[in-house]
């Protein structure tokens, strides 16, 4: 995990292109192209791991590239497992909602319902507001002490004392910021209802039920068979990832699974065989910043794109499905960074009947000084977080907040990529043909940043 948001979807939810293509057809060198696609990155070393992607139940790409253990060679495939980070948050949204089906639960009462022992300040916290990361409770992974503690063995219990003496962020409902702490107290909700601990309650009703023998929750004291090892990149080039007990991430980011299971889970959610229409409706209807119940759902011109991607020590993950076209797009890392993201987005374009440029197939087009000039601004993604756009020595330079300066290379009037990165920066116009704004691509995302 990243030592600022751990059990992450790297660094928040990471919403994956919003697309405008229709449905199309799949062709065979489209499936081609995301071979390739993926091959590339591996050979950058920016991925290892599986990929599938899928049209309803027709499987188009099934592999495993880069190894599942360095140290005995051993490559990935379609039945390594890999630990999922907070793609676990949607199967413990499902198990709520089917206990809440189930009359077990009632998503708008108060979590003290269900865990009378919590501290009067989390008395107008609900269940769903947990599910939707709207509840205000701080995220303990995000604590100054999170590194030295995260090695320790704890309890539930332990857990939530970490956390629920500190303040509310903001009053329940009334803003969002991702919380894995908000999992943890669903975690403990999810066995105080059902009277199981949260591995089992999980196995019995949503793996079994879909065939799903190769997923589970993680421990370092099992011997699971075809279990990939974490690594991270380093300067003399890879590295094991640092220790993380499975007692702490639980139901925002304990589970495993593979490329293969998780097809029978997006069949078996999206094909109603686990939750009523009603259930799944209210499961992806987003509630603020376009998040619904453990995942993040973004319209398109044919539906919607429901999905979530995950981190944790020695992992990256991305999962994603389009209901206009019925595509599934599966893509987990035993490396950490932003790979599986990127690549997640690049594969859905592409699975959709987009195209996806490389990086080294982008070609330079000059532009004069005085276009370039039309560009030094200065762009807020953030209220804490801009980029800079300067010309020096008749270069375009863009210079984020807290980082060194990188050459922006044109490629058309208005669009830019960087070389350093795979990133590009499209800046918009306004009526008068002023420059107004940019848009950053990079990592699946579009963010937007308007002139200051």
């Amino acid at each position: 995990m990243s030592s600022h948001s751990r059990l992450r979807t790297y660094l928040t939810v990471s919403v994956l292109s919003v697309l405008t293509l229709g449905a199309g057809s799949v062709l065979a060198q489209d499936v081609g192209r995301m071979d390739q696609i993926v091959r590339e990155s591996t050979a950058r070393d920016e991925f290892s791991g599986s990929v599938l992607v899928a049209r309803g139940d027709q499987v188009l790409l099934d592999q495993g590239y880069g190894l599942a253990n360095r140290e005995w060679n051993i490559p990935n495939d379609g039945d390594t497992k890999f630990r999922l980070g907070s793609i676990t948050k949607q199967f413990t949204a499902v198990a709520v909602v089917l206990l809440h089906e189930r009359g077990l639960v009632d998503l708008d009462a108060p979590l003290k319902t269900y865990l009378p022992d919590t501290p009067a300040s989390w008395d107008g916290v609900t269940v769903r507001h947990l599910l939707t990361h709207t509840s205000g409770i701080a995220n303990f992974t995000a604590f100054p002490d999170y590194e030295a503690q995260k090695t320790r063995p704890a309890t539930l219990e332990a857990l939530i004392a970490r956390f629920r003496d500190r303040p509310l962020e903001f009053q329940p409902g009334e803003g969002w910021a991702y919380s894995n702490s908000g999992y943890i107290l669903l975690t403990a909700l999810i066995e105080r209802v059902s009277g199981q601990d949260y591995a089992a309650f999980v196995s019995a009703n949503l793996f079994q039920p879909l065939g799903m023998a190769d997923s589970g929750y993680d421990s370092h004291a099992a011997i699971l068979p075809r279990r990939a090892s974490g690594y991270v990149r380093t300067a003399g080039g890879f590295g094991h990832a640092d220790y993380v007990d499975m007692t702490i991430p639980g139901g925002a980011g304990g589970l495993y699974s593979t490329t293969r299971d998780l097809l029978k889970w997006e069949q078996g959610l999206f094909g109603g065989r686990l939750l009523r229409p009603a259930s799944l409706t209210a499961l992806t209807t987003p509630q603020r910043n376009g998040y619904a119940m453990g995942l993040a759902v973004t319209p398109n011109a044919t539906g919607a794109l429901i999905q979530h991607s995950g981190g944790i020590e020695g992992f990256n993950t991305a999962m994603a499905h389009d209901t206009g076209s019925g595509m599934t797009v599966i893509v987990l890392a035993n490396l950490n960074g932003p790979g599986p993201d990127r690549l997640g987005a690049d594969l859905m374009t592409l699975a959709r009947g987009g195209t996806v440029t490389l990086p080294a197939e982008r070609q330079v087009v000059a532009l004069s000084a005085e276009a370039l000039g039309a560009y030094e601004g200065v762009y807020d993604l953030a209220p804490t977080f801009s980029i800079t756009v300067s010309v020096v020595d008749g270069k375009l330079l863009a210079q984020a907040t807290g980082q060194q300066a990188l050459e922006l290379l044109a490629e058309a009037e208005d669009a830019f990529f960087l070389r350093v990165v795979d990133a590009r920066i499209v800046f918009t116009r306004d009526a008068a043909g002023a420059v107004s704004g940019l848009v950053l691509h990079q990592g699946g995302r579009e963010m937007p940043a308007p002139r200051r």
